[in-house]
């Protein structure tokens, strides 16, 4: 396992690029949400988001696998999210009840590809691993329920802000 500090990053040239991907979907998560808390459509950065979120959860089931990984149901309901926020966005152009559903579902896509980085940090990194060696152990419970918790008051800041022209 190495040393109390070390980080495991090996991966193939593709674990890179969708690791890279679902970095950039994390960062322009972070920005849209803080455009939706000032009431601002960010469309740029809103794109970005979408598209390498999208790009994340796709490039998910490109690793090789024989059975269906929670992994897998995971990419599939963010999918699904993505779908809808898309929708919203550029189909209904967040009209009426659409701004609120667009919302919740970009905050779900976006936490989603969060809860994944925390899983892959106590996987990667070998003090949070050392922590919770099989991620049933109690510290990488608390770390999920404060990272939900987080996204839980995001979204419903997010709905009760974003109000855009």
């Amino acid at each position: 396992m190495g040393g109390t500090g070390t980080v495991n990053l090996a991966m193939t040239p593709f674990g890179w690029v969708h690791t890279l991907i679902s970095l950039l979907g994390i960062v322009s998560g972070c920005v849209v949400v803080n455009g939706m808390f000032a009431g601002k459509r960010l469309d740029g950065w809103t794109a970005v988001f979408l598209l390498s979120t999208v790009a994340t959860s796709v490039t998910g089931f490109g690793f090789p696998f024989g059975i269906l990984l929670p992994s897998h149901k995971i990419g599939i309901i963010s999918l699904v999210m993505l779908a809808v926020a898309i929708v919203a966005r550029y189909v209904r152009h967040l009209a009426a009840g659409w701004r609120w559903i667009y919302v919740i579902s970009a905050v779900v896509a976006f936490y989603l590809n969060v809860f994944v980085l925390v899983v892959q940090l106590f996987r990667r990194v070998t003090v949070l691993q050392n922590l919770a060696p099989t991620q049933s152990e109690p510290p990488f419970a608390v770390a999920q329920v404060i990272v939900l918790a987080l996204f839980i008051w995001i979204g419903i800041r997010a709905v009760k802000r974003f109000h855009p022209a």
